[in-house]
């Protein structure tokens, strides 16, 4: 009889939800190491019964490869966590602490997903500290797409703030390294981008194949806005920052029916293949919309509950064929930079999706996203503590 303490033995590690990086996930699931190296994986008892011989040990949770944080700011990694209606949130949270936004902040981030081995990033780099995207571009541990977040709500002044952008971005590009960080764009949302501006960006990102963030209808007052210009997120506007009506900055009457997925797509935005980021409140059109367009979505559960946004609708997206990726936001309004907590919080809050979804999404949708790819978990690969999910 095999001596299953033998530490020289192979090991049988058995999950709930094993995801390889090919294909679906499988729930359960097994992968089989000996020699640091991945013999086998599949179906616990098929393994079982082919290394009768391995130490099994029961780990639970996931085995997958690192997970992705599709969507975060790491220039606010040293902000306090604070739980409040979205439309509250900017000027009581985001603007009183901005003096918090600094390389300093954003090394320390990266700093923390290194240390979460995680696997890759899309950081969003504030517009007015374009230190940090040089400071981040240096970084030799830091995989993934850096968004530089372009906002200005005034028409007039489009041309201006995207020559500025358009410098930035391109000296930028010149700087990126074979394996290290790409460069992207970011218009914040189309509410704080004027309808030219949000126009000049996305066809300037079409055009040169950058990759494309945007937030979008993350919280039900966007409603208000675009139908009649009004509601707590324009109550809530620091007024100096935008014209005088909300129609100026988008170029357009809000009407009954109107949603900023629709807004975007309809002034040609969706045509750079933006991936969006939040997604909660939209409706079907909105969902084909974006199936259409061919973009992906990233929703980060835990800052959609402490914001107060709702939940994201992930059934209808995944019925349409969208990709999904998860993303923590920031470190102000998600808690942290761990995206398998957005995990484990997304398999609370949508109890009737299929876990192994979820899991899927967090890997091989994260490095959709951003264009890269995922190591696999097959036989004759070297095995890594780290696809263990503790």
């Amino acid at each position: 009889m095999t001596d299953r303490s033998d530490p020289l033995a192979p090991r049988l590690l058995i999950c709930d939800v094993l995801f390889t990086g090919m294909g679906g996930a499988q729930s359960p699931g097994g992968v089989v190491v000996a020699g640091g190296m991945v013999a086998a994986t599949g179906d616990p008892a098929a393994l079982r019964a082919s290394y009768p011989h391995a130490r099994e040990e029961t780990v639970g949770g996931v085995i997958a490869p690192p997970p992705v944080n599709a969507h975060t700011h790491l220039d606010m990694s040293r902000y306090e966590f604070t739980a409040l209606p979205y439309f509250r949130w900017i000027p009581e949270v985001v603007v009183p602490q901005r003096e918090k936004r600094s390389v300093e902040a954003a090394l320390h981030g990266a700093d923390t997903l290194r240390d979460l081995g995680s696997g890759g990033v899309g950081d969003i780099v504030y517009m007015h500290a374009p230190e940090v995207m040089d400071a981040l571009l240096a970084r030799e541990d830091l995989g993934g797409v850096l968004y530089y977040e372009a906002l200005g709500t005034f028409p007039d002044r489009a041309d201006d703030t995207f020559r500025t952008v358009r410098e930035r971005v391109e000296r930028w590009r010149r700087l990126e390294r074979p394996g290290g960080p790409r460069v992207g764009l970011s218009p914040h949302t189309p509410h704080t981008v004027s309808h030219r501006l949000m126009r000049l960006l996305c066809d300037y990102a079409a055009g040169e194949g950058l990759p494309v963030q945007i937030h979008v209808a993350e919280h039900p007052a966007e409603h208000d806005l675009y139908t009649r210009g009004g509601g707590p997120i324009w109550d809530n506007r620091l007024a100096a920052f935008y014209p005088d009506t909300f129609a100026e900055v988008m170029g357009r009457a809000p009407e009954p029916g109107l949603t900023p997925v629709r807004y975007l797509d309809e002034l040609g935005a969706l045509k750079a293949g933006p991936t969006l980021i939040h997604m909660v409140n939209v409706t079907p059109d909105d969902i084909a919309r974006v199936a259409r367009a061919g973009s992906a979505v990233v929703t980060c559960p835990r800052s959609n509950h402490h914001l107060e946004c709702g939940v994201f609708p992930w059934a209808a997206f995944a019925a349409a064929g969208v990709e999904v990726a998860l993303g923590t936001d920031s470190v102000a309004s998600g808690g942290s930079l761990d995206v398998r907590d957005d995990v484990a919080f997304a398999r609370t809050l949508h109890p009737a999706l299929d876990p192994r979804v979820i899991v899927r999404a967090a890997v091989k949708g994260g490095h959709r996203v951003l264009g890269s790819r995922a190591p696999f978990i097959r036989r004759g690969e070297a095995w890594n503590e780290a696809y263990l999910w503790r």
